[in-house]
């Protein structure tokens, strides 16, 4: 089956990976014309404009041509340099987090394609980052996927650039980085936050807190669409119910936040965690203090971690579809090490609200 309807994978792009595969795996030869719009919509059932958006992105890449009044055809690939078989891998800790997944997820395409990783554990400092990205230079990988540390946009690219340099292409996976026009696979960040903000009030709440890191991309954008679902809904933002905090995750200083946050006068009745690390803090700040979760206060986290899983404890939170992040990351990277002239892509999954046992009706 070409195309999976449940996958977050958008399907332009499903569309497209398939295609791909075939060309380079002979099923589609030099000279051969593949099928029309119109006989790959009676394949697929999709949208012409989503069939003719996956075809115009392969001609951009050089592997098909357009013939006015005869159809689209298979053309000559260049042979690529010769490289090595190993892709590098920097992730901000493979312990803990959303990492694991993601990682598993970069490893079985990457055994899919007979390639090997070295994956890279920058525990979000630049200086640990930086320090793998010459090791992985040294190591004559072909490719990277990066995930940006809790470090400033400037020195996140100074990394990026030191692979560019050397002409080793990236993508960025998850996190973004300011200024900066590379392949990138991530979700809708600010969208998935104002759904799951926008259930909170549907809930009867409107004094939300929310405890995030201001350094991340992700995070800043769950922030904006959490403010953005308040002003929808005629809800003054309080920047007192606010907490940001700068660097990589911390569980004591996170425990301390939540801890205050529920203390805020006048209380709030719902808290956002910026993910479900944090939630699961706020979660043990209010056993504590003897708060009840969630008829002393809602909670919701961010990414839907195993740990916001427990049976008639868990915590609501949007799901992130972290592992196809991974094999996504792994397949655009292949794209561009294939072909590195071509336009940088964006790939933005889909994530889901998760309800559970954290949220009542106020």
């Amino acid at each position: 089956m070409i195309i999976d309807r449940n996958s977050p994978v958008p399907q332009y792009f499903q569309l497209q990976t398939w295609l791909l595969e075939q060309i380079t795996q002979g099923v589609y030869k030099q000279g051969d014309k593949i099928p029309t719009e119109k006989e790959f919509g009676e394949i697929t059932g999709l949208a012409r404009a989503t069939i003719r958006q996956a075809i115009t992105n392969i001609v951009n890449k050089g592997y098909l041509e357009r013939k006015k009044r005869l159809g689209t055809f298979v053309i000559y690939k260049k042979d690529v340099k010769q490289r090595s078989n190993i892709i590098g891998v920097i992730v901000p800790d493979i312990r803990r987090g959303y990492a694991p997944e993601l990682a598993r997820g970069i490893e079985d395409e990457a055994v899919n394609k007979r390639l090997s990783t070295i994956l890279c554990n920058s525990d979000d400092l630049y200086v640990q980052a930086d320090f793998h990205a010459d090791r992985l230079i040294e190591n004559t990988v072909s490719g990277v996927i990066f995930i940006p540390t809790a470090a400033s946009n400037k020195k996140n690219r100074l990394i990026l650039e030191k692979f560019q340099a050397n002409d080793i292409p990236v993508v960025l996976a998850d996190r973004t980085i300011k200024n900066v026009d590379t392949d990138l696979v991530t979700t809708d960040n600010y969208e998935g936050a104002y759904k799951i903000t926008s259930y909170l009030i549907k809930h009867g709440h409107t004094r939300i807190g929310m405890i995030m890191n201001s350094l991340f991309s992700t995070e800043i954008l769950r922030l904006e669409g959490y403010k953005q679902a308040l002003l929808d809904h005629d809800i003054e933002i309080d920047e007192s119910v606010i907490f940001a905090s700068r660097g990589p995750f911390n569980e004591a200083r996170c425990l301390q936040n939540a801890n205050d946050m529920l203390h805020v006068v006048p209380p709030v009745t719902a808290i956002f965690g910026g993910h479900d690390r944090i939630a699961y803090q706020v979660k043990n700040a209010a056993r504590n203090l003897l708060l009840d979760i969630p008829n002393d206060v809602a909670l919701v986290g961010y990414d839907d971690l195993l740990l916001s899983r427990t049976q008639h404890h868990g915590i609501s939170t949007m799901h992130q579809p972290i592992y196809e992040m991974g094999v996504e990351s792994m397949k655009l990277l292949l794209e561009r090490i294939e072909n590195t002239e071509g336009k940088p892509q964006t790939i933005t999954l889909k994530s889901r609200l998760v309800e559970r046992a954290s949220v009542a009706i106020k």
